[in-house]
């Protein structure tokens, strides 16, 4: 099994990526293979890092040569993914967005369909918008064909729409343990779901 954390932020040693390791750790305690995702750096090997519609349908033109195009590769043999995002003026960060209209190729593959998917927001304020935030994601994740669920597991709670909170991360003990249930709950969705991935 192989489960990715896709990192949005500009910032590998913040909140985002800590929450993600987080759940890379519990993933590979229960067997995973992982592996996290610097969607900064992946974007930036790109001649351009947005969309451009250059290819209809998309065949990924624009990835070839460049580290996204190994990404991509990843992403086709994922059997669950966590995107996380810092909240930006209420909703995921630019560089997140960027990364689901980068990958649009993988649409026309039906390669994330039947991936089990979950969202992680990390905000500046409370009720700044992480709630937004994992919701534009969420959607990205549904229109991918992805099987999308939240922070609930049986060893905890029926749980919520994915794990959301405020900085510090390392901090926030509640966040850490709704982290640790989201990614169980992917990693048990993931194996029984395995017969629905065409690999």
């Amino acid at each position: 099994m192989l489960i990715l954390a896709v990192c949005g932020s500009p910032n590998m040693q913040g909140n985002t990526a800590f929450m993600l390791n987080l759940a890379l750790e519990e993933a590979k305690r229960l067997g995973a293979e992982v592996k996290l995702i610097d969607v900064c750096a992946a974007l930036d090997t790109c001649d351009s890092p947005f969309c451009t519609s250059c290819s209809k349908p998309c065949r990924g033109i624009c990835l070839e040569g460049t580290a996204m195009a190994d990404v991509a590769d990843l992403l086709r043999r994922a059997d669950g993914i966590i995107f996380g995002t810092p909240v930006y003026f209420g909703t995921l960060s630019a560089q997140m967005k960027a990364f689901f209209d980068k990958i649009r190729c993988l649409r026309g593959e039906n390669a994330l369909l039947n991936t089990v998917g979950g969202a992680l927001a990390v905000g500046h304020t409370q009720f700044g918008g992480e709630e937004a935030a994992m919701a534009a994601i969420k959607d990205a994740m549904m229109v991918y064909g992805m099987t999308v669920v939240g922070n609930g597991h049986s060893d905890f709670n029926s749980g919520h729409l994915g794990v959301a909170l405020t900085d510090p991360a390392r901090e926030n003990k509640d966040a850490q343990e709704k982290m640790i249930a989201m990614t169980r709950r992917i990693v048990e969705v993931a194996n029984a779901t395995a017969s629905l991935r065409k690999r």
